[in-house]
């Protein structure tokens, strides 16, 4: 990787950490010059403004998500067993700090103020996981090692927003056990015989 690529990568790094923090208005370029150590305007020579700059950064996060799930799904064959490696991943992030919050879910959060480019990119980002997780309910139910008392999508909203609920908990409580707790409940009622 050549040093503007890294640049890239690391001011992306820097806006994912400062909207986890602080959401997409609690930052600034000037924050991240600092944190990076570099020039705004260096910052403007990446993206020239702080749209382009998250924008790439949600679509980022679908593409790398979108190469978590291919990744699992060819390691992984049963269907629920995704779902937990999902959750797991997940619950991983949340208690060392790396991820402790899906940038997608809290830009979700400020739909209502984000500029409507941000916003389709968010858009796009729960379309394509909710496609996912309703894709592998639909196989689970099909094999019968997944449960469904409503129609694949449905459960799929249900199982999504129970995770990014799951994460806003453990937030809220301070304690990152709390994520788990809450996320593996949603997966044991899937396993349940109706």
């Amino acid at each position: 990787m050549n040093k503007l690529s890294n640049t890239s990568e690391e001011i992306l790094a820097c806006a994912r950490g400062l909207i986890v923090a602080g959401g997409y208005n609690g930052f600034s370029y000037a924050d991240i010059a600092e944190v990076v150590g570099i020039r705004k305007a260096s910052i403007h020579h990446h993206f020239s403004s702080k749209v382009d700059l998250v924008k790439a950064l949600v679509v980022q996060h679908r593409e790398r998500t979108a190469e978590g799930v291919a990744s699992m799904q060819q390691a992984i064959a049963d269907p629920l067993e995704q779902l937990r490696a999902y959750v797991g991943h997940w619950e991983r992030c949340i208690g060392d700090f790396s991820a402790p919050f899906c940038v997608c879910a809290l830009l979700a959060g400020e739909l209502p103020v984000l500029p409507e480019e941000v916003a389709v990119e968010v858009r796009a980002y729960f379309r394509f996981l909710s496609g996912w997780i309703a894709s592998v309910l639909e196989r689970g139910a099909q094999q019968g090692s997944i449960h469904l008392t409503h129609a694949p999508q449905v459960e799929a909203e249900v199982f999504m927003a129970s995770v990014h609920g799951a994460m806003l908990s453990a937030r809220a409580y301070g304690d990152t056990a709390v994520f788990g707790t809450i996320a593996r409940t949603q997966l044991e009622r899937l396993s349940r015989p109706c």
